[in-house]
């Protein structure tokens, strides 16, 4: 493909059914509709913002904006630093649409949670034992999140409207999770004290 002059994609409307986006595809067009041009910008911003609840790998990243290009979604022109390769990427008209009508969709929004923490606590019957401490661990793990949200809202003074209520939103989850552990952290360890004394007796 020559990416020395990239053509633009047909624009919605123009009779061309609009892809359907997956997950990383709606992250990627994003991304690039907020200016970041490569897939390592890309990457960049994702550790600092979306991670903390919509990871994206650059083993997802790279091949799916290969994927956008190929739907007419993204155009990639070749822009070398130094003796690096480098692709810098901008939307089309039809990846403008595209990302405007899944920001627009009334469809019910996907919920997905991977938190080996709950994972171990839902099965802690097995081993008992092991509750109070991976509780103890997942309030650790939630307060150095919690850290690091507080320390991007300290530092990112001029953050638009949606990523700032999405961080307003991570904080006050968070923090909600943070009062639970504590509470169940107690709860636990009373219930242990209480089993220790009757053994006593």
């Amino acid at each position: 493909m020559d990416r020395s002059a990239p053509q633009p994609a047909e624009a919605a409307g123009s009779g061309r059914p609009t892809p359907e986006l997956t997950p990383t595809g709606r992250v990627i067009l994003g991304m690039i509709a907020f200016g970041k041009q490569t897939g390592y910008d890309i990457k960049q911003l994702v550790d600092k913002s979306t991670r903390h609840f919509w990871a994206a790998s650059y083993g997802q990243i790279y091949p799916e904006l290969r994927r956008l290009e190929e739907q007419g979604l993204i155009a990639g022109r070749d822009e070398p630093s130094g003796a690096r390769a480098r692709t810098v990427y901008a939307l089309t008209p039809a990846g403008h649409e595209a990302l405007r009508g899944w920001l627009g969709s009334g469809a019910e929004p996907t919920y997905e949670l991977r938190d080996e923490g709950m994972l171990k606590l839902f099965f802690s019957d097995v081993a008992p034992e092991f509750r109070l401490a991976n509780v103890r661990a997942m309030r650790a793990l939630y307060e150095r999140k919690y850290a690091q949200l507080r320390e991007l809202q300290r530092n990112e003074t001029d953050m638009p409207t949606g990523p700032g209520l999405t961080l307003e939103m991570g904080i006050e989850v968070t923090g909600r999770v943070i009062e639970w552990c504590e509470a169940v952290e107690e709860r636990l360890a009373a219930a242990a004290d209480d089993d220790h004394a009757k053994t006593e007796v």
